[in-house]
This record gives structure tokens, C-alpha cells and sequence, in this order.
């Protein structure tokens, strides 16, 4: 008897987060105010980077004036590296890291992760992937042996929303409003765990 489980397609968009060399004393309250941004942290480590690999993290900012100093800056210490998720993890960890200019966080974005952990322009305490493509390709540089699924867009994301995510949410807060549990959330939360769409279905083959 064979037993046949499907894989599960999950889609969540990754991005790139490293807290540099002068602020990874700070390493713990910023894990912190990130998870208490709606993110997860799905992988993390501390290294530190030779110049080379610096030189090759940052090869599209080669030739600009701040080069040697970025390479000499985040090749002087250990870093952390956090591979973080979430909905739109790109764009809201760009949001919450503030201009890359700590001096201008301070007065445009004085709430930033940049404008309360940031130095001056260069030493801004915090790295973030500017786009999708560019996310998976730090990841892959960080993490190598990461696995990364693509994120479906346009007709694809909303055809993955329709069929399991509104249908499902809407069966459960129905019936969250009948069973009108002590704890709603927690009721709620096993609820999707049962019934989530892409559980694992055991199918049974009897071989001769």
C-alpha cells in the first residue's frame, strides 16, 4: 500500500533583511519591533563578510564614490541576515527601514528602523532588498541553500486569492459567528489549520 501526498503550494514574498556590523548589539529589540511588524522570520544567521564578498553583495553600486567605504563598513564585523515574509514583505520592510539617509530619515521618517538605529548616510544600521528580483538574488547569496517559490502577480495572484484564500476566510468567519467561541482568534486559527485548502490529502493505492 502506497501513500501519495500532493505538495502543498504556499506563496509568500520574501525579502532580505541584514542589520549591519555597528548596530547587531541592538539584534534582539529589532527582531523584535520586526515581528511585531506582521513579519516572519523563515531563516536567519550571523557571518561576516570578506571585502570580496561585499564587493560582490553590493557589485551594482561598483564605481560609485562610497564603494570602498561600504565594503570596508559591512566587512567590518559580523552581521545578521534574516530572511523575512509576509504579504508585499519588500515593500513594507522598505517602508519600515525609511530613506537609506539616516541624517534624513530623522526629519522625513523620524519612526524609521534607519532613523533610530542609522548613523549618517552610509552607516544607515539596516539593509533591505529594493525589489522582488532583487530579493531572490541576495537570498540566494546569503542563503544558498534556500528554496525560493515564485510569487505569483497580476491574473495569477488573483485566481490563487479566489479560489482558496476568500472562500476559505469566509467558511471560517461564518462559522466563528455561530460557534461564537470564548477566544475567537485562537478558534479561528485551528479552524483554518483543519481546513486549509492545501492540507495534505491521503490517498491510498493497494499495489498487487
Amino acid at each position: 500500500m502506497e501513500v501519495l501526498m500532493p505538495e502543498p503550494q504556499i506563496y509568500v514574498e520574501r525579502t532580505l533583511a541584514i542589520i549591519k556590523p555597528d548596530v547587531i548589539g541592538k539584534e534582539e529589540e529589532i527582531e523584535d519591533l520586526i515581528l511585531r511588524s506582521g513579519f516572519h522570520i523563515i531563516q536567519k544567521r550571523k557571518l561576516q563578510l570578506s571585502p570580496e564578498q561585499c564587493s560582490n553583495f553590493y557589485a551594482e553600486q561598483f564605481g560609485k564614490i562610497f564603494f570602498p567605504n561600504l565594503t570596508a563598513y559591512m566587512s567590518s564585523g559580523p552581521i545578521v541576515a534574516m530572511v523575512l515574509a509576509r504579504n508585499c514583505a519588500v515593500s513594507y520592510w522598505k517602508e519600515l527601514l525609511g530613506p537609506s539617509n539616516s541624517l534624513r530619515a530623522r526629519i522625513t521618517h523620524p519612526h524609521s528602523l534607519r532613523a533610530l538605529y542609522g548613523t549618517d548616510e552610509l552607516r544607515n544600521g539596516l539593509h533591505g532588498s529594493l525589489s522582488i528580483s532583487s530579493a531572490e538574488k541576495e537570498i540566494r547569496f546569503i542563503f544558498p541553500e534556500a528554496i525560493l517559490e515564485p510569487v505569483p502577480t497580476g491574473q495569477r495572484a488573483r485566481d490563487y486569492l479566489n479560489l482558496y484564500v476568500k472562500p476559505t476566510l469566509l467558511a471560517g468567519l461564518t462559522a466563528l459567528c455561530k460557534e461564537k467561541p470564548a477566544d475567537p482568534m485562537i478558534w479561528l486559527a485551528d479552524w483554518l489549520i483543519e481546513h486549509n485548502p492545501n492540507k495534505p490529502k491521503l490517498r491510498y493505492r493497494i499495489s498487487q
